[in-house]
């Protein structure tokens, strides 16, 4: 099964490539998915600019072509987010809305960081925008709290034993989930 991890902040000087690249690395290594990184920033979405409702796929711009191929390959997907005033970035959620089928039946996870919080308030709002695109988000999640203090000379995360063990949780409930879900897309 393909999962995808996707870097959800898109704004310079960000820590998330060095937790997705962690995160990425570690499930590809748990074995129960092949994992891709995805960046959003890659995908240069403009705020939300398509003239028919997603479900609909009459995608006229080809940025939304491209978004909606790349998250069409994935089985499930790991989100590495941000929390910014207590809520996702609106990267996140301008992603999300963009597609709607692409998403449906199919599980998430979070990796969220942030200050002393790690995020979770961040996720726990993400939670609820990913059930009405049909996602199923996973109670396991991975909080890192305090990022950049985890960050080698080169800007690798460094993770503690509490993110990689939380990390494994996840991915072993999102396998359960992902091949569930599979049975009715």
């Amino acid at each position: 099964m393909k999962l995808q991890t996707i870097i959800c902040s898109t704004r310079p000087g960000r820590v998330g490539p060095s937790i997705a690249e962690w995160f990425d690395s570690l499930a590809n290594a748990q074995g129960a998915f092949t994992s891709e990184l995805v960046d959003l920033a890659d995908f240069n979405l403009p705020v939300y600019d398509e003239a028919n409702h997603p479900r609909m796929q009459k995608y006229e711009h080809e940025h939304t072509k491209a978004w909606s191929a790349s998250v069409s390959k994935a089985d499930a997907y790991v989100f590495v987010i941000p929390e910014y005033n207590f809520c996702p970035p609106p990267s996140f959620m301008n992603a999300l809305n963009y597609i709607y089928n692409e998403w449906n039946y199919k599980p998430c996870g979070f990796v969220s960081y942030g200050g002393v919080s790690g995020g979770l308030r961040s996720a726990q709002v993400a939670k609820q925008l990913v059930t009405t695109v049909k996602m199923m988000p996973m109670v396991e999640g991975v909080m890192v709290q305090m990022p950049w203090e985890s960050l080698d000379d080169q800007r690798r995360f460094l993770p503690a034993e509490h993110h990689t063990g939380s990390a494994n949780a996840m991915l072993e409930e999102m396998e359960k989930w992902a091949r569930a879900l599979k049975t009715i897309r």
